[in-house]
């Protein structure tokens, strides 16, 4: 693992990432957007600091889905800051009671939304909650994308993604960690769904599309500490690049501290 140095004009990856808590940092042209809000305010705005920003310079944060790992901390960013929070229709009416009067945009499923320099799409996934999105950012000729709890990788999400220069991806389980854990069964077959969370071995999959249409940067995100580890889940995306796309830089996210991308 390991954080790049950024350019001035992009910044982008995660704050933290995994069961504890969620939240994707995307800078492009001096407007900054936040992909999900977990944790608390405190803990997420001292990451933010760590980058250099503070969270009045946040310009918006937009929500893939209601979990709590990736809302939490949404009640204080809008009550003391008064940050705009833009989600899909049901999941801004189960988040509605997070935010303070006036910060929340409510958006169709599939919205395309400029935010400063920024425009931003967003494109469904598959999870066990209602209007799980994930997003796209295209600023001056960039591509940026997010796509993380998804049990499974379909074509929607591949068009969402084709294209993006940089991208975070869900890397969530090693399939043999996670049927000899210790979760109960009910809660693996929920993971290993098609509405559960994405395989080493899936995100491997994406990770080789994904650099045949641009990429040169991806950050393996949302993994598990019980279910994999930084290692597995690298050296299956790298197997699946070494053939022919071995230049393609490989970074996992960690659950408590920043790791961001320089994107080319």
């Amino acid at each position: 693992m390991g954080t790049d140095m950024t350019s001035s004009d992009i910044v982008f990856g995660t704050l933290y990432s995994g069961s504890k808590g969620n939240c994707t940092l995307v800078r492009m042209s001096g407007t900054t957007i936040l992909v999900d809000a977990g944790r608390s305010a405190r803990y997420l705005c001292a990451r933010l600091a760590a980058c250099g920003i503070t969270p009045d310079e946040i310009d918006a944060v937009f929500i893939t889905h209601s979990h709590t790992d990736h809302t939490s901390a949404l009640a204080t960013l809008t009550k003391k800051y008064g940050t705009r929070v833009h989600a899909a229709g049901s999941v801004a009416r189960e988040i509605a009671h997070l935010c303070a009067a006036g910060t929340l945009v409510e958006h169709s499923l599939r919205l395309c939304e400029v935010v400063g320099d920024i425009t931003v799409s967003s494109f469904a996934t598959s999870h066990d909650t209602y209007a799980s999105v994930g997003y796209r950012f295209e600023c001056g000729g960039k591509v940026l994308g997010v796509a993380t709890d998804l049990g499974v990788v379909t074509d929607e999400v591949r068009r969402g993604l084709c294209g993006c220069r940089a991208a975070v991806i869900e890397a969530n389980h090693d399939e043999a960690m996670l049927m000899s854990g210790p979760y109960p069964p009910d809660l693996k077959r929920r993971i290993m769904s098609a509405r559960g969370h994405l395989s080493n071995e899936d995100c491997a999959c994406l990770a080789d599309y994904l650099a045949n249409e641009g990429a040169s940067t991806l950050l393996l995100a949302h993994v598990s500490e019980v279910n994999n580890s930084p290692e597995l889940a690298l050296a299956a995306s790298a197997g699946a690049l070494l053939a022919s796309h071995s230049d393609v830089r490989l970074y996992v996210a960690h659950p408590d501290e920043p790791v961001l991308l320089q994107v080319n």
